[in-house]
């Protein structure tokens, strides 16, 4: 079984999503020992909300699930990429396709991408 340490940060390690296709980086987010053992259980990204203090299945309620084609940890073992499949093409809950749809120009941010779907209507 992979040991990782979860010690570090109350119980919290943080994961980045990549598209594993495109190489993309489409979000950060935290998991907990429970939500690891269910992405490597289930295969599809399950994370830990710090806000709604409990576990996230990645696309329960939008759709746009991530299946994990594969998993790397880093030399410290508290560090996790997921590089996945994102089905329905957007990661972000804002409705962008990536979290980081933003760019620091000229100290102001600029958006770089466009809505994929309207969160309005996802998230009743």
């Amino acid at each position: 079984m992979v040991e990782l340490d979860f010690e570090k940060n109350n119980g919290l390690i943080p994961a980045i999503a990549q598209d594993y296709k495109t190489k993309e980086v489409l979000m950060l987010a935290y998991m907990n020992r429970q939500a690891f053992e269910s992405t490597l259980k289930t295969g599809k990204a399950t994370y830990y909300s710090r806000s709604r203090n409990a576990l996230w299945k990645k696309g329960e309620t939008s759709g746009h699930v991530q299946i994990v084609k594969e998993i790397r940890v880093d030399c410290d073992n508290d560090t996790i990429l997921l590089k996945v499949d994102q089905v329905g093409d957007a990661a972000c809950h804002k409705g962008y396709k990536t979290c980081f749809f933003s760019k620091v120009v000229e100290n102001d941010l600029k958006v770089m991408g466009s809505k994929i779907f309207d969160p309005k209507e996802v998230y009743k």
